[in-house]
């Protein structure tokens, strides 16, 4: 815990109000007794006694908790009804953790056979994480664990073979990971058995809102008792209350300090909607040894591609003026820190999240507070039955909020659609000063454009994208209730109701002053339908910045170093504007006949990249100049405590490579169509394809092509009389014979559509 802030919060407490008295601080220690008054010499045992204790008081309280792993039998409840101020903190720096595993003592290992080893133990329903010695290990589980691996570290096509099925006596209890087929995210299942015919039964796959199929390659299973092969991994038979485990190589296994995972939540602080629960605060502590959640009840988050599991280990519901300060959360197995619905000025800072389950802070609404809310990307509310009011329909949302201060890293253990921090439903939501790496998708997610009006500053963002694919280290999706799946139907809704854009994305969501990373995406992504932007003074070291279809987005002063700009499928009159920016790649437009307000007075590093830009009619006072770039030297970008900023890693500056001459990508003439291969990420987003793979069909150049029915622009050729066709060459050479063209197989609109040609 940071000292400064210690001192602070204690002067506050005591001079805020004169007649807080002796009694009015309440001790809590391993040594106590419930029984007791709570004094320094007569201690409580548990948080919750010294919780509900200070409930009766009638001033602001404090409860000091000493040294010691506080191993707690169900959450600490804190409504705190007469609104007096409470901290809770440890005692002069000790360190105190508040952990959510049981420890098993007085084990009886026995050799089992091979190098397994059982011990008889008490388990629970949700244990699901054991660590031995402080060190997380891992559910006998196929392929073997490999930090090396980039997905569920380690997968394979054949783990739910028939071969391997065979294998398995009783698969009840064992679990599958597998990446969505467009790699978007992850499903989840739980096998409950097999069927007479020996084939595999589950249950599961409501994690992720995009349903699709499973990867082929990318998938795991565990907790099966015959994939129990390797050191490190365990197994729990629950029928026998046997805990199997394989050691490590002279692992003293009759001396070792074995936990076992039992609660999910630890901390819920829950006002009233009359009465929110005012103004506590928790610093110092630290929380670890929850279980995982990814098959308890997930919820959509509106047209997003995600579901939520609205839990977490410090869950924050109707709460107001609160604090989570100088805390670090590890080994987890869901969310950290979620504001649910109503919350106002509540303050997560200066907090280390590291091996997360799920996602770190979220700060998620309740649908009841959106108007015309649909639930998943294709759905939506017919336009004549669309509330046209401005704004949200209740107060059910978290709204002034500050998230600032944090270190994020190496989240997303065992679920990949997380982020560093999760805005959905809520209001001017400020995020400040975090550093967030190592996360297999994005470090700063806003999943849809209610209410806007946030603020995404001096943030340290990179590693991001590790796992996933069509995504940013800062990602946004605006499947507003304007947004229609189909882009005719969009184009004649805002055309004649155009206030509609902004009656959920009411308030500019500004992104200004960071330094962002992404390798396996873009920089900064405003996907699907994400207005009201206003992206200035941000430093771009890698993917660029994307916008595909919205509104009012403002993007000037950014450096995009050895990057560029990626204008994907605009509307007409936008108002987008493009202009101050520092652009060292020509720019990668998909789909875009209009270019917004104002694309110009921009600085290219290269002339050719500059007589691109202006053969599409833009850019016509842009300039070039070519001095060299340095980096600044000063680095005001991530956390900013000393204690964090000690241990923070920091991106790679890429060295700066100055473009001297532009690649041009073939374009063809076919069957009246333009078409090029599929060769890029901005490509393959714009078209929802898995991978970069196909032809794809730029525009329709002659209104007589015997093909004018049956392709669309946007549209991506997969096969040629069933079969595959992976680029131009391979198409044209297909199709010499136009009397064999028989049937065409195209990827549209997210799905795969089989053409019948039949045409002479």
């Amino acid at each position: 815990m940071r000292k400064d802030t210690f001192i602070i919060l204690f002067v506050f407490f005591f001079l805020a109000n004169n007649r807080l008295a002796a009694q009015n601080t309440i001790y809590v220690s391993m040594l106590g007794d419930d029984r007791y008054a709570g004094s320094f010499d007569k201690p409580l045992k548990s948080l919750q006694t010294a919780v509900d204790m200070a409930a009766h008081l009638d001033s602001d309280a404090q409860i000091f908790l000493r040294e010691g792993v506080y191993r707690l039998e169900q959450p600490v409840m804190i409504t705190n009804p007469k609104g007096h101020r409470l901290l809770i903190a440890p005692y002069r720096h000790e360190r105190v953790v508040i952990s959510g595993a049981v420890e098993l003592r007085n084990l009886q290992w026995k050799h089992e056979h091979g190098n397994i080893f059982k011990a008889k133990v008490h388990a629970f329903d949700s244990s699901d994480m054991l660590w031995v010695n402080g060190q997380l290990k891992h559910l006998a589980r196929y392929p073997n664990f490999d930090s090396t691996a980039i997905r569920f570290n380690g997968t394979a096509s054949d783990a739910i073979s028939p071969e391997r099925v065979r294998l398995w006596k009783n698969p009840q209890g064992g679990f599958l990971h597998a990446m969505h087929q467009a790699d978007w995210g992850d499903f989840h299942y739980q096998f409950t058995g097999k069927d007479s015919q020996g084939n595999l039964q589950m249950k599961g796959g409501w994690q992720n809102n995009r349903p699709d199929a499973l990867s082929k390659q990318n998938r795991m299973v565990e907790n099966i008792f015959e994939e129990l092969d390797a050191p490190d991994e365990w197994y729990l038979d629950r029928s026998s209350n046997y805990l199997y485990y394989i050691p490590r190589q002279h692992e003293d296994l009759q001396h070792a300090a074995i936990e076992l995972s039992h609660l999910k939540t630890l901390i819920r602080i829950s006002g009233s909607s009359i009465s929110p629960a005012r103004f506590i605060t928790i610093t110092g502590s630290e929380f670890t040894g929850t279980s995982r959640t990814f098959m308890d009840t997930y919820e959509p988050l509106l047209r997003s591609d995600w579901c939520i599991n609205r839990s977490a280990v410090v869950y924050m519901e109707r709460a107001a003026d609160c604090t989570i300060s100088d805390c670090y959360f590890h080994s987890l197995g869901g969310n950290a820190v979620m504001l649910s619905r109503y919350n106002k000025h509540v303050t997560i800072s200066d907090s280390h999240f590291t091996d997360i389950g799920a996602s770190a802070i979220c700060v998620i609404g309740d649908t009841s507070a959106v108007r015309s809310p649909t639930f998943q990307y294709d759905r939506y509310v017919p336009f004549h039955q669309i509330d046209r009011t401005p704004g949200p329909k209740t107060d059910s949302y978290p709204s002034d909020c500050y998230i600032e201060g944090n270190l994020i890293h190496h989240i997303g253990l065992y679920e990949k659609q997380v982020a560093g921090v999760e805005l959905s439903m809520c209001q001017y939501i400020r995020v400040s000063h975090n550093s967030i790496y190592d996360v297999p998708r994005a470090a700063i997610n806003v999943s849809e454009g209610t209410w806007g009006g946030h603020v995404i500053e001096y943030n340290d963002l990179f590693d991001t994208v590790k796992e996933t694919g069509d995504h940013g280290s800062f990602n946004s999706w605006g499947r507003d209730r304007y947004w229609h799946p189909n882009r005719q139907t969009m184009d004649s809704i805002v055309s004649e109701c155009p206030q509609l854009v902004l009656a959920d994305a009411m308030a500019t969501t500004i992104i200004r002053d960071n330094r962002i990373r992404c390798d396996r995406g873009w920089d900064i992504d405003l996907d699907d339908g994400s207005s009201n932007y206003h992206i200035y003074n941000n430093l771009c070291l890698q993917g660029g910045i994307k916008l595909r279809e919205g509104f009012h987005r403002v993007v000037d002063h950014n450096i995009l170093v050895n990057s560029t700009f990626h204008p994907h499928v605009w509307f007409h009159n936008s108002g987008d504007v493009f202009t101050g920016n520092i652009v060292m790649r020509p720019y990668q437009p998909v789909g875009i006949s209009e270019w917004g307000s104002l694309v110009d007075d921009n600085i290219f590093t290269d002339s050719l990249s500059l007589q691109k830009a202006r053969e599409k009619g833009i850019d016509t006072h842009s300039i070039v100049d070519t001095t060299p770039y340095t980096y600044p030297s000063s680095d005001e970008f991530g956390v900013t405590s000393s204690e964090l900023k000690a241990i923070a890693k920091r991106p790679e500056l890429p060295a700066i490579v100055y473009q001297t001459s532009v690649r041009r990508d073939d374009i063809y003439s076919w069957e009246g169509f333009d078409i090029k291969d599929l060769t890029t990420e901005g490509e393959r987003s714009a078209t929802g394809m898995d991978a970069v793979r196909g032809v794809y069909v730029i525009a329709m150049t002659d209104s007589y092509s015997p093909m004018k029915d049956e392709l669309r622009a946007n549209d991506v050729i997969l096969k040629v009389n069933g079969k595959d066709i992976h680029n131009v060459r391979q198409l044209i050479d297909s199709t010499k014979e136009r009397d064999s063209l028989t049937s065409i197989t195209i990827f549209r609109n997210q799905h795969q559509k089989e053409i019948n040609t039949n045409k002479k």
